[in-house]
């Protein structure tokens, strides 16, 4: 009876079903908590004044700072509120820092006219309590906040610094200053101060601040709650639990091959579509972005390693915040652009049938080096001060990973939306119902529709960064566990068939059970990015619990990938799309590793609390970037150039393509250690000395070793980025015919 109910479920019928009602329930969840958002919020006060009534400062100040916090692009820097780059300070942490140590040495000398570190035990123990209490006593409100008279000096002391530090730059780690002026800075103090109040102030009827307690901070007693403790348990359990069931339907019912089942003729190109043809000019693209955004990270490596000295290039010309911007911006072009890609390729081939207007190609082809072009120009001169009065329309929008101004974003959704609407041209007049193209197709339609979110409102900046956060993860999580996902598994499931590896029923199958993993996981674990920057602690339970299934998809994924090739070794026949296949062999290990694996070390919330904002989270996004999204966009790279070769009978060499994969692959695999030594030894320091500590140039000072031994898979990971670009660039344009 079990057998026959598991069966029925795991059935065609049965996932699909199983597929939407997960995916109804997970999304009208998400738009309840999304409508409850402005009661979790905390809100700007319209004055911040002393309790001698001077005026601090005002709600415009604090937007307007957030404004220029975002023009100069502080946050591929520093961090704010834990979330951005790992170069600089986090901005709210050390304004909370400071202020302690401010307050500290005020009550001391007051109650015993001698400094803080003077006091004796019992001393300092009753100055901590006179700080604790100064620093609860005020409530973060949108009407008036009052502080003391010694915080308000605290906070004029930290503005000081803040100045000095953004203006001139001094001895600051990558920092040279000479862009900001000091009434920018002034009002960037603002912004930062209101989100130290967010972190140190008190939620109304509660005991827990504003972000759930968190940064840790030991001078005020300030730390995790036993619910990230219960949570992270909690999440272990199901993960262990979860997998077992996962792979064991995933092994016995749904890859385990089926006599019955018969599998397709595998695919033979034997002349490309006029719309076909004129994708070959994307690949030299696509490739050379992908060596760009290489070399610019191994510059990034050398300044991580060496904050205040030059790399071939004086840091004033080649900011470290503006090429991290391009770096990551660069990999969403290229990766963006190798999608676009794959659907134009695959959709002639299902439909059998060319886009009615193949010069369509050529136009999005143009209008995607420009809005690409454009927007890595306006990221640079935006930061740079060059932009002051365009900044928002052209300039650098300065939310990490969505830097491109509102004109270029604009641009990017019409281009979004044009592909779409050209492969879905084609994709209409196929015969039957292809639920695999189907997935690719409208998980595609749900990039472009979420990028959207990421600009709201769309004439201006969001004044709250937490509801500006908010729909930022929108775009980012949402973008990479779920649609991004979704496109993933309908991909590999498209083309598994398509060449001759599994039965179509088989791949359904797997994909469907995928997609519903996906849509359970992924839509709601976007939760464990809110629950420290200002919305309310369930986000920690909601987060925790549905990240920890995330991995689980990309475990199926990952067994999928295996199986397939070792069909392929077993039926000891020449098998012409080896590559592409590779590629996508290689994104299901990496994504899982990446993506999965290397985002449990760092989701579950009693590790996230200490480690969020350290180099441990360097490794997940590296290794995942190139899984989830990369090494798809160099399949459909090489899948065009493979069909390109076959149709016009070229010459084609697997050698230098499989040098160039394993190089990249291997390098990105040992990129994590160092970054994983160097981010453990930070969440020590946060738990023990407190986050700002952690964030200290002095506390990774000690591990330059391990900075400098990122030379050895940064370069080899520049050198396989080289391979695969020149490789390409002979197979499609270089390539003799055969004899």
């Amino acid at each position: 009876m079990t057998q026959s109910w598991l069966d029925n479920l795991l059935s065609r019928k049965g996932l699909y079903t199983a597929f939407w009602t997960i995916g109804i329930l997970m999304v009208v969840a998400l738009i309840v908590f999304t409508a409850n958002l402005a009661k979790e919020v905390p809100p700007i006060p319209k004055n911040v004044v002393s309790a001698s009534g001077e005026t601090l400062y005002t709600y415009d100040d604090v937007v307007n700072g957030k404004g220029m916090f975002q023009q100069f692009d502080l946050m591929d820097y520093g961090t704010m509120l834990g979330m951005g780059a790992y170069m600089g300070p986090d901005f709210s942490t050390e304004f909370f820092h400071k202020r302690a140590v401010y307050l500290y040495d005020h009550m001391s000398m007051a109650e015993y006219g001698v400094p803080a570190t003077q006091l004796t035990v019992a001393q300092r123990s009753f100055v901590k309590e006179k700080v604790k209490a100064d620093f609860k006593q005020q409530t973060l409100t949108d009407n008036t906040v009052t502080y003391s008279d010694a915080s308000a000096e605290a906070y004029k002391s930290n503005t000081e610094w803040l100045v000095e530090f953004l203006v001139n730059g001094t001895d600051a780690p990558a920092w040279t200053g000479g862009v900001i002026t000091v009434e920018e800075a002034t009002l960037i103090a603002a912004f930062v101060d209101w989100s130290q109040l967010v972190a140190s102030s008190n939620r109304p009827g509660t005991e827990r601040t504003w972000s759930n307690n968190w940064p840790p901070e030991p001078m005020v007693d300030q730390d995790t709650t036993w619910l990230s403790h219960w949570v992270s348990l909690w999440e272990f359990l199901l993960l262990w639990a979860g997998t077992i069931v996962v792979l064991f339907i995933s092994y016995e019912k749904l890859i385990k091959k089926d006599d019955e089942e018969e599998i397709e003729s595998p695919l033979v190109i034997t002349k490309l579509f006029p719309s076909q043809e004129k994708l070959l000019k994307y690949i030299p693209v696509v490739a050379l972005f992908f060596l760009l955004q290489m070399l610019i990270g191994g510059y990034l490596a050398h300044i991580y390693t060496e904050p205040n000295k030059a790399f071939i290039v004086n840091q004033s010309i080649l900011p470290f915040n503006v090429m991290r911007a391009l770096h990551i911006n660069l990999a969403i072009i290229w990766v963006a652009i190798g999608w676009l890609v794959g659907g134009l390729m695959i959709a002639p081939l299902v439909a059998k049938e060319d886009l009615k207007f193949p010069w369509l190609v050529d136009v999005l082809w143009a209008a995607l080096l420009i809005v690409g072009g454009g927007g890595l120009i306006g990221i640079y001169l935006g930061a740079t001060g060059h932009m002051r009065e365009v900044w928002f329309w052209f300039g650098n929008e300065g939310r990490e990973l969505l830097n491109l101004a509102r004109v270029w974003d604009i641009g990017l959704v019409v281009g979004l939306v044009m592909w779409f609407l050209m492969v879905f041209s084609v994709i209409r007049k196929a015969k039957g119902n292809n639920i695999l193209v189907g997935t690719i197709i409208w998980s595609a339609f749900g990039i472009a529709t979420l990028y959207i979110a990421g600009m709201m409102p769309i004439h201006k900046i969001e004044p709250n960064f937490t509801v500006d956060d908010y729909y930022r993860w929108w775009v980012v999580h949402l973008w990479v566990e779920l649609t991004f996902e979704l496109f993933a598994a309908g991909v590999l499931a498209f083309l598994t068939v398509a060449l001759g590896l599994i039965s179509r029923k088989t791949a359904e199958r797997i994909m469907l059970f995928e997609l519903g993993l996906i849509m359970l996981g992924g839509t709601l674990g976007v939760g464990h990015h809110y629950w420290w920057q200002g919305l309310d602690e369930h986000w920690i339970a909601i987060g925790g619990i549905f990240s920890a299934l995330e991995p689980l998809p990309l475990a199926v994924m990952m067994i999928a990938a295996w199986k397939e090739q070792k069909h392929i070794n077993e039926q000891g026949r020449d098998f012409p799309f080896a590559i592409p296949f590779l590629f996508l062999a290689g994104s299901a290990f990496l994504n899982w590793f990446g993506a999965g694996f290397l985002g449990m070390v760092i989701n579950t919330p009693t590790i996230n609390y200490y480690a969020h904002g350290t180099y441990l989270i360097m490794p997940h996004g590296h290794v995942a970037l190139l899984g989830a999204f990369g090494y798809i966009s160099l399949a459909f790279m090489y899948l065009v150039a493979r069909s390109n070769a076959m149709a016009k009978n070229l010459v084609w060499d697997d050698k230098w393509s499989r040098i160039g994969f394993w190089t990249v692959t291997i390098g990105v695999c040992i990129y994590v250690i160092p970054t994983m030594v160097i981010g453990a030894k930070q969440a020590q320091v946060a738990h023990e000395l407190g986050y700002w500590a952690a964030r200290q140039r002095e506390t990774v000072e000690p591990l330059n070793g391990w900075m400098w031994s990122r030379l050895i898979p940064d370069v080899t990971m520049i050198i396989g980025a080289a391979i695969i670009f020149f490789d390409l660039l002979k197979k499609t344009f270089f390539s003799k015919k055969t004899v």
